[in-house]
């Protein structure tokens, strides 16, 4: 793609998306969903503005990896191990009960068993950019509810992440558990090797030249890229790498002036993530899965909430917080997205079902954005009585 394709994208991605979200919100509507249909409007299926969206795609995974960083960033590593103790129960009984829900609904929609247990293990995880994007920035640092959700969101990453080592091990064919223990075997490594770089590389020069708040915020950002393609190397996900950078930043004193420097840089990617979201949506082809994708994520929508309150009320939540966070966590993931392509390309599924949990993916993201804007405090809220930031 030559540079002059690359700006008149940009340019269609995002003034297209100022406009449908001002449409969106004098309509009280979520403007996540506006970047959305703005996708499967430009993308190839429809207008075919945006024909070739892989380097947006590319592109966006950026954010995700930001967004990692900077819950990273707000959790010093005593606070993690603390949080995801205590939500281990939690993700281990929702995760099996989604597993459940969704092979019997995948079962009933005449899929293979195979395909059916795929489409469950495609609902056992909540999206961690729909969790953490429409948490305000107050209580993702300092609210019990940022904790929650953000502990029960790595531990379905660490799931998702063990699940895609799978897949990837199936297509490439043989070795496959050795594989995932040698990954597993890394993370330690990874964190030894993050730990010392800070101690004695980051936390100097941070130290040295902290005035200079341009050198600072350029050494955040490669930080978080170096210790992403560091894990990357390692056999790890770049978003892992990301986080891990960020937690070992976190002690820092300016860790919160790098939290606030990067929620623009990340912005800007979520907004390419949500756009390739639409544009990889194929209408023919959602079309034909149409039925049984709504009914899944309605059925996601209407459980998850409930489950997650259940467990929740068990561990001594309140009922008020319990029945928020499951609406917070009561989507798919986009980890669901990843595992279908992989599904599809190792022969394990056929493409219907790979389509039926895109879909449902989407949809399930819409759905869930827009209740979670109507009823609960968010930085992009349509009600200033509920737009926090």
């Amino acid at each position: 793609m030559t540079g002059t394709n690359v700006i008149y994208s940009l340019f269609l991605v995002f003034t297209g998306a100022a406009c449908l979200a001002t449409v969106a919100l004098y309509a009280r509507q979520a403007v996540i969903v506006a970047y959305i249909v703005l996708g499967v409007l430009l993308g190839p299926s429809v207008l075919g503005a945006v024909a070739d969206t892989g380097w947006i795609k590319d592109v966006a995974a950026i954010g995700i990896m930001f967004l990692l960083y900077l819950i990273g960033l707000n959790l010093p590593p005593r606070q993690l191990g603390r949080i995801l103790g205590e939500a281990l129960t939690v993700c281990l009984v929702s995760s099996a009960a989604f597993l459940v829900l969704g092979f019997a609904l995948g079962a009933g929609f005449g899929f293979s068993y195979t395909e059916a247990l795929f489409i469950g293990a495609a609902l056992m995880f909540s999206s961690t950019i729909i969790g953490i994007k429409l948490l305000p920035t107050t209580a993702l640092h300092h609210r019990h509810t940022g904790q929650i959700i953000v502990s029960v969101l790595l531990l379905q990453d660490l799931i998702a992440i063990i699940l895609l080592l799978l897949l990837q091990g199936s297509r490439q064919g043989g070795g496959v558990w050795l594989e995932v223990g040698l990954q597993l075997l890394m993370l330690p490594v990874l964190l030894g090797l993050t730990y010392l770089l800070d101690r004695f590389v980051l936390e100097r020069l941070i130290a040295r030249f902290d005035q200079i708040h341009e050198y600072v915020f350029l050494l955040a950002i490669g930080w978080c890229l170096g210790i992403a393609e560091l894990a990357h190397v390692a056999g790890l996900s770049h978003e892992i790498g990301a986080f891990i950078a960020g937690v070992t930043l976190a002690q820092s004193p300016i860790a919160l002036f790098i939290a606030e420097s990067l929620k623009p840089v990340r912005d800007f990617f979520l907004i390419l993530f949500f756009f390739s979201l639409g544009a990889g949506l194929d209408l023919r082809l959602a079309a034909d899965v149409l039925v049984p994708a709504l009914t899944i994520a309605v059925a996601t929508l209407a459980v998850k909430p409930w489950v997650y309150r259940g467990l929740l009320l068990r561990a001594g939540e309140r009922k008020e917080l319990s029945i928020e966070i499951g609406v917070r966590l009561g989507q798919m993931s986009e980890f669901a997205l990843l595992m279908a392509v992989l599904a599809v390309d190792a022969g394990l599924i056929g493409t219907r079902s790979g389509d039926l949990v895109k879909v449902a993916t989407v949809l399930s993201f819409i759905l869930s954005s827009y209740l979670i804007v109507l009823r609960y405090p968010t930085p992009i809220a349509v009600s200033d009585r509920l737009r926090r930031d």
